[in-house]
């Protein structure tokens, strides 16, 4: 068999670098400094500025663009320095995502370590990869223009790209893992498919609350606001009425708030579904774990809400939507064949 451990091993690396970078881009997010580097040096740029001169010169720079004219005038260097930190962060860990995808790829290809499939699905995380960085220069630079922040539209392709390459990679482990799979349980598996979709536009939508900063309105719950199920401006903020739902701040937070409870629904019906069925001990630990990690993500996101953001809840709130992505990508694996 030409599929190694240690080509495991490589893709599930590859995962926690996913995973971490999500992190820091989420802290990036919330702490506002994400256009604190205008310009991209994929090469030069590794390193962050290593004197006063350099950081002037980064200073003066990021003077020119609208984030630090309209809002961070009052900025000092000191504080400059403070949010070019995540930035940079967040840049040199993509960096080293695509160091560690591509070096092993060509080291096992020359090794024949990969056989014809899953060089074929190699490739699919090659192009992966590169599309989402080519996603975060995009993104960035919908910021530097007219307006002190990115496009929220860009945003969500950013981050559901990192999501959905982090499943990717995953599932491809879990291939060379679990060669021998049997398909069991079909209407399961669709259910299971449904649900997987249902998430990621529920990560979408998240995308977009974040992009917005729509998650500092309307920090009632289980309420929109005091006495209402849907607060008037939900569709009253855009016009044509659907333009509420995908750019309007409460029309989005709308979305999210109520399509967190379908994400609910479906996961409950999942195990209830299979809660008397005669599953394997891995297919029985994946469907409980997606029950488990979709109520803490529940609580979370209601916390998240009714605190206005904090940056450790908005955090832990994205970190358990990729853990419950994770889960996911699992189950449906496990009644794959």
């Amino acid at each position: 068999m030409k599929n190694s451990r240690n080509v495991i091993y490589w893709l599930l690396t590859g995962c926690i670098l996913i995973f971490i970078m999500v992190v820091v881009g989420g802290i990036t997010r919330l702490t506002h400094s994400g256009l604190s580097i205008s310009d991209y040096k994929l090469i030069t740029g590794t390193l962050p500025p290593m004197n006063q001169q350099q950081w002037e010169e980064a200073f003066e720079l990021y003077q020119q663009y609208p984030e630090y004219q309209k809002l961070n005038y009052h900025f000092t260097i000191e504080d400059f320095k403070s949010i070019y930190f995540w930035e940079w962060l967040h840049r040199v860990i993509g960096r080293l995502i695509g160091i560690v995808f591509i070096i092993p790829f060509f080291f096992f290809l020359v090794r024949k370590k990969l056989d014809g499939p899953t060089i074929k699905k190699c490739l699919i995380l090659l192009f992966l990869g590169g599309f989402q960085g080519f996603l975060g220069w995009y993104m960035v630079k919908s910021g530097l223009v007219d307006r002190p922040d990115v496009s929220h539209y860009r945003l969500a392709a950013h981050l559901t790209t990192a999501f959905l390459t982090f499943a990717y990679s995953l599932w491809v482990a879990l291939d060379l893992k679990y060669p021998g799979k049997k398909e069991i349980h079909i209407g399961i598996r669709n259910l299971i498919r449904v649900a997987f979709v249902v998430l990621v536009l529920q990560i979408i939508w998240g995308a977009f609350v974040a992009g917005l900063d729509a998650g500092f309105i309307h920090n009632h719950w289980p309420l929109m606001s005091e006495g209402k199920l849907i607060h008037q401006t939900v569709y009253i903020e855009q016009q044509p009425l659907l333009k509420n739902f995908i750019e309007g701040k409460s029309g989005v937070q709308f979305v999210h708030r109520y399509m967190a409870y379908i994400v609910v629904a479906l996961i409950i019906w999942i195990w209830y579904q299979t809660k008397n069925m005669k599953l394997t001990t891995l297919q029985s630990k994946g469907i409980q774990s997606l029950l488990v990690l979709v109520l803490l993500q529940f609580l979370l996101g209601v916390l998240t809400l009714i605190y206005a953001v904090p940056l450790w809840l908005g955090v832990a709130h994205q970190v358990c939507a990729f853990f419950l992505l994770a889960a996911m990508t699992f189950t449906l694996h496990r009644f794959t064949k």
